[in-house]
């Protein structure tokens, strides 16, 4: 699983659908729809009920999703760690 997959289902889950979350993201619905599947086959159950008409959270994505927020939270903070170190050496 990677920080792309992860940033994909919280803009399915944000945004409520597929193609809603392809919109957000600036790529096609089947790259959005293809990423999500990818990661349920690897861990191994859907992480959304999909109808028709709507798309919700199954309980394994409801308990994805947060973990998710947060490892790309965590990763934005490195980020930004790095940058302010980098900043520093370069006005140093």
């Amino acid at each position: 699983m990677d920080l792309r997959q992860m940033e994909v289902v919280v803009s399915v889950a944000d945004a409520g659908g597929f193609t809603a979350a392809a919109r957000r993201l600036h790529v096609v619905q089947s790259a959005v729809s293809s990423t999500v599947r990818a990661l349920e086959r690897e861990l191994g159950t859907p992480l959304f009920d999909r109808t028709t008409h709507r798309v919700a959270l199954t309980p394994a994505g409801e308990a994805f999703v947060p973990a998710a927020r947060a490892a790309l939270r965590a990763a934005e903070l490195a980020r930004e760690a790095v940058d302010a170190v980098r900043g520093q050496l370069r006005g140093g």
